[in-house]
């Protein structure tokens, strides 16, 4: 899996961890992965409906500590 694009949105609340992965997501190709860590406990659930609606796939979300951490396909 390629983690060549990667976004730390700890620190940063609702809605900033979705806007900035929608941001980066659009810099990116199809198909390519995104790698994006956040603590806002909102992000559990805005992430992946995010992913969601936007025809995108998570492939993987993992939390550590405070710290959640979501791997995202782009559609």
């Amino acid at each position: 899996m390629d983690d060549a694009y990667h976004l730390d949105a700890t620190g940063l609340l609702c809605p900033l961890p979705v806007l900035k992965a929608r941001k980066r997501l659009q810099a990116i190709g199809s198909g390519e992965v995104l790698t994006v860590q956040a603590d806002d406990p909102a992000a559990i659930v805005d992430v992946p409906h995010f992913c969601t609606e936007a025809g995108h796939t998570l492939i993987s979300s993992d939390l550590a500590g405070d710290v959640q951490t979501y791997v995202i396909r782009k559609g």
